[in-house]
């Protein structure tokens, strides 16, 4: 999983506050992790977090790829709105900006079975996916909607090779402005606590809805069903059964109160 681990700040209209370890990279391994598939996230951290690699993360879970440099790490303030959907986004990439020169050589030097690539700031996805077009590597791609209309353009040339695209309901009407959706082979839709969607070619294959509940943390839902869902399939699931063991990950993962941050 190509992407960034940060330290996130989540405000909610409620006036909750939390200081939480997350990052796409790391909830997308973790959701693939838990489902029961190895799973290393590529991504590039600051000393702020070395307490990363003491943490209890499922066997499954490898950080081999987590490169540890001078710096701070990448950190992110989200606010949300009260459907759950980001309002505002702070960023502040820190060490981060290195990621495109380590995710390149991790590509050089590990072989996986499939690649999943979180194309959002400050990662440069224009190499990476030409490596893995050029290569012939399996790979998914998911994005974020505060850079989605200009990073799913950088990825225009490469969405037709990949086995799976996941967007939620607005990046998936930017997704369709740029490329006739019924050329990709697989696109998962969700939103938020609608049904999710899953696309063959164009056509709604099978649709599963969230368990209704209480909500305690949004962030990184989405990555968690990204991450079960290629999980499933890589374990022979149907994309039927893939798609609904994802949402019930992705419906514990709104459920529970993330990995709260302390300073080392």
């Amino acid at each position: 999983m190509i992407g960034n681990i940060s330290i996130d700040t989540t405000r909610y209209p409620d006036g909750r506050t939390y200081v939480l370890i997350g990052g796409a990279a790391l909830h997308v391994a973790l959701g693939a992790a838990r489902a029961g598939t190895t799973a290393r996230p590529a991504a590039v951290i600051g000393a702020d977090l070395t307490r990363l690699h003491a943490l209890p993360w499922p066997e499954e879970l490898g950080l081999s790829h987590v490169a540890t440099v001078a710096g701070a790490s990448c950190r992110f303030d989200i606010t949300y709105g009260t459907d759950g959907q980001v309002i505002g986004l702070i960023a502040a990439f820190g060490c981060a900006a290195a990621l495109t020169t380590h995710a390149l050589d991790v590509l050089n030097g590990s072989d996986c079975d499939h690649w999943h690539v979180c194309c959002r700031r400050p990662l440069d996805i224009g190499p990476i996916l030409e490596r893995l077009v050029t290569a012939g590597h399996s790979f998914s791609l998911d994005f974020h909607l505060t850079s989605a209309a200009e990073q799913i353009h950088a990825a225009k040339n490469a969405l037709p090779h990949a086995r799976t695209v996941f967007v939620n309901a607005a990046e998936y009407r930017l997704l369709d402005d740029f490329i006739a959706v019924n050329e990709l082979a697989t696109v998962v839709v969700s939103n938020g606590p609608g049904a999710v969607i899953l696309l063959r070619y164009g056509h709604a294959i099978t649709t599963e809805s969230p368990q209704s509940g209480p909500v305690t943390e949004v962030t990184g839902a989405g990555d968690t069903l990204a991450g079960a869902f290629l999980a499933g399939i890589l374990q022979g699931s149907t994309e039927r059964e893939a798609l609904a063991s994802a949402v019930t990950a992705a419906t514990h993962q709104a459920r529970d109160a993330g990995l709260p941050y302390e300073s080392p």
